[in-house]
């Protein structure tokens, strides 16, 4: 038999091949969301990794132009702190009100040690007067907000009963 031209022998293999790939059609339309979802996260996690490098690049160039920073707005020394008031001479009960305030509260003497959570845990069982003691004891002592915040709402609270 006689070879048939080149075009046709072309012709009928891209034919063949078009009937392949439209049979494959089903099953590759099925994967072609999940295709371009991923090449669109591709494409979007690359810009933002440009994106970053441009950024990093640029803070290096900026910060050879700016000098350091000799003391950070936000750092703070014990020199920089107010000192404490003096204790007045002629005052008897000021040191012993000191004294006293050093000591932990006497119905919880871990209190310094407790978390917000686990002080809270613990407020129902005290008293007014246990928790006037401990109020007192947080004001001269860390004067955390929250801790005197709750200190104070509960002494409130058991005051409107």
């Amino acid at each position: 038999m006689k070879q048939l031209p080149l075009t046709v022998r072309l012709a009928a293999g891209l034919a063949v091949t078009a009937v392949e790939q439209v049979r494959k059609l089903p099953v590759q339309l099925a994967g072609l969301p999940v295709t371009v979802i991923s090449e669109a996260m591709r494409l979007t996690m690359r810009i933002q990794q440009e994106v970053t490098e441009l950024a990093i690049k640029g803070d290096e160039v900026l910060a050879m132009l700016q000098p350091p920073e000799q003391e950070p707005e936000w750092a703070t020394f014990d020199e920089d702190e107010p000192e404490s008031p003096p204790v007045r001479a002629d005052d008897p009960w000021a040191e012993e009100e000191q004294a006293l305030a050093a000591e932990p509260p006497a119905v919880l003497p871990n209190y310094d040690e407790l978390s917000l959570a686990q002080l809270r845990a613990r407020l129902r069982t005290l008293s007014a007067e246990d928790l006037e003691q401990l109020l007192a004891h947080e004001r001269t002592h860390a004067a955390r907000p929250e801790y005197t915040g709750m200190l104070t709402r509960r002494i409130a609270n058991l005051g409107h009963r």
